[in-house]
């Protein structure tokens, strides 16, 4: 068996330092609290000039580069807007010649002066097509850092972000963001930036040039710009809405896609692949809608601009024959203006087309800002304390807690916990158990009151450090696309391959692992379908076996089993626990009888606390739930 590398953790913020997070629950696809998940339809950019503001701000670091890009854009059109110009030179030196040829004239067609017109029309064009090459080569470069970047800091924000953000956003929503926005936001910067600085200098250039040849047709050819500015405009503020909902309800089908692909079995169980399907057509509908509304405004534009151009061609066309039949244009300039004429048409195209681009690139930066700027979680302290030798003594004071702070569910919970000792927490759904879990590692902060583990507040340690000294095994099992031992392996990165197998046969799973086609490198599938509910349940032990916590935290490990593979994850967890500090929550309450302390919760508080015994002979709330159970146990 090779030793397998720790997988990359780029998970929720519930991942776990040395233990499985918890698995993904699917989520609803729209916001629940009608946040900025994403763009409403309709509604313009909250902060347009903010957002591109800050992207600009974002590629500060690429500012030399980016200048150079533009100064090399430049030159290039410069070198290609020069070119018609010459071979107007070379087309009327031909003419000239001709002419003298039909005239008698000896010197006839000067072939030398038109092979220098020509050879300085070569050198410019490939001049300015190794420049492209070059600014090409660069942007493209850039382009592909920032969308690293973007992709990298929003995989760490992730991290970062509390878990409350995710209780009302989906996971397919932060999908659209890493994929969809930013591969936007990467386009318009590889494809449109250079190309908007060549085109703001070919107008410019173009327009010094025609109007060196001829001011009237100048202004007959200048004709086309106001209509093609009232084009744009019109277009590009029909269009915006559309791509803004574009880009929305491509974050909505992620999420429908994901959540509906998660709980495919729940979907076919129920029957509900006719309503999963109406709901995708709805989604998918909607973004047919706006997609195609949106191309077709931004086709729209080409055309209206080219009939537009073509009405000034016709006009600057007539206009130059006149002059060149007076002799007051050569035919080389006329030339030179219609080839100008045309090329005026295509820069101011490319603006338009980019002012289109610019507002898709508005709605995907604004949306990947947004995500960037989400509060985090409180930071860990400048000076943390540090964990050593720890005895696992753990104390709850004055506990208050609320998902919702209008809504608590912890009120006022205190109680202490003595190194080495098994706590059992038990009481109706909905109690707070699990919440009394999740403040003790810190996923949500307090309301008010104090956690300590040995005496160390955990708002002064490191969340690292923190959850480096629980382990977890929950009733829902996390294990990922890998090998058996690579799942074991994540809770201690540095294991060896003995350590493994040790972990393995102390939690009982080394010998079904054996039997399996592979042993330890048997390849897990994604939802890790190919072994069953209690063999998943041992690796999760193993997996905590091998991280060796110094406290413990066992979820209804044993609710989802076979009373013979119950028996077995007992037994693995009875070792498990052994001198360690232990947090048992449990619905079936015979599992806790030998708990050192019983802590009975109900409504965020303890109504009752003791040994098994004691508080079946309190004849309290607890033997009322123990009787309730052994009663339907006896019905069944």
């Amino acid at each position: 068996m090779n030793k397998h590398p720790r997988p990359e953790n780029n998970q929720m913020s519930e991942s776990l330092s040395k233990q499985a997070p918890l698995k993904r629950t699917p989520q609803p696809t729209m916001r629940r609290d009608g946040g900025p998940a994403a763009l409403m339809p309709g509604e313009k950019a909250r902060n347009f000039k903010g957002s591109m503001k800050q992207l600009l701000s974002y590629m500060g670091k690429y500012k030399w580069i980016i200048l150079l890009v533009m100064l090399i854009a430049s030159i290039s059109m410069i070198f290609a807007i020069f070119g018609p110009k010459i071979l107007g030179q070379a087309t009327t030196a031909l003419y000239e010649g001709v002419t003298r040829m039909i005239a008698g004239d000896p010197r006839g067609i000067d072939f030398a002066e038109i092979t220098q017109f020509l050879l300085r029309v070569l050198a410019l064009y490939l001049g300015s097509a190794m420049l492209d090459l070059i600014q090409g080569f660069l942007m493209t470069s850039v382009a592909s850092d920032i969308t690293y970047r973007f992709r990298r800091e929003i995989s760490e924000k992730i991290n970062r972000l509390p878990l409350s953000y995710f209780d009302h956003i989906t996971h397919g929503e932060v999908l659209s963001r890493v994929t969809n926005d930013v591969d936007t936001i990467s386009q318009t910067l590889n494809q449109s930036l250079s190309q908007m600085v060549s085109s703001l200098v070919g107008v410019i250039g173009i327009l010094i040039m025609m109007l060196t040849i001829n001011v009237q047709m100048t202004l007959i050819a200048l004709t086309i710009v106001p209509l093609s500015i009232l084009i744009i405009r019109v277009v590009v503020r029909s269009s915006q809405r559309y791509f803004r909902t574009q880009q929305e309800y491509l974050g909505h089908i992620n999420g429908h896609i994901e959540e509906m692909y998660g709980g495919h079995i729940v979907i076919k169980a129920f029957n509900g692949e006719d309503e999963s399907i109406a709901k995708m057509k709805d989604l998918n509908g909607t973004l047919y809608d706006s997609a195609w509304k949106a191309q077709l405004h931004s086709a729209f534009i080409m055309p209206s601009m080219r009939f537009i151009g073509n009405l000034g061609y016709v006009a600057v066309a007539i206009l130059g024959g006149y002059l060149v039949t007076r002799g007051e244009l050569s035919l080389g300039n006329i030339q030179a203006f219609i080839q100008y004429m045309r090329s005026f048409q295509q820069p101011l195209m490319n603006i338009a087309n980019i002012s289109n681009i610019l507002q898709q690139t508005a709605a995907a930066a604004e949306r990947v800002f947004e995500f960037l700027n989400e509060a985090e979680e409180l930071p860990d302290p400048v000076a943390p304390l540090t964990v050593g030798a720890l005895k696992g003594a753990v104390d709850f004071r004055n506990v208050r807690f609320g998902y919702d702070p209008d809504k608590i569910v912890i009120k006022d919970f205190s109680v202490s916990v003595e190194p080495g000792q098994q706590i059992a927490i038990v009481g109706p759904t909905g109690a707070g158990k699990t919440t009394l879990v999740k403040l003790l590692m810190r996923f949500y902060e307090l309301n008010s009151g104090q956690i300590l583990v040995d005496g160390m507040d955990i708002t002064r340690l490191k969340r690292e450090d923190l959850r480096g000294i629980f382990g977890m095994v929950l009733q829902d099992t996390w294990l990922f696309n890998g090998t058996i031992c690579e799942n074991i392996r994540y809770g201690k990165a540095d294991a060896s391959d003995e350590e493994v197998i040790r972990a393995a046969d102390t939690a009982y799973a080394d010998h079904f692992i054996r039997t399996l086609p592979g042993g330890y490198d048997m390849l897990l599938n994604e939802d890790a379908t190919n072994i069953s509910s209690g063999q998943k349940q041992l690796l999760t032990i193993a997996r905590a076996v091998l991280s060796d916590p110094r406290i413990l935290i066992l979820d209804e490990a044993t609710s989802s089993v076979d009373t013979r593979t119950e028996v077995l994850i007992q037994k693995a967890m009875n070792k498990l626990m052994q001198g360690r500090t232990s947090f048992i929550i449990a619905h079936r309450l015979s599992t806790i009888r030998n708990a050192d302390r019983i802590l009975v919760i109900r409504d965020g508080d303890i109504v009752e606390q003791g040994k098994h015994e004691e508080l079946l002979a309190q004849n309290g709330f607890y033997a009322e739930l123990y009787n309730s159970q052994f009663t339907l146990q006896t019905n069944y």
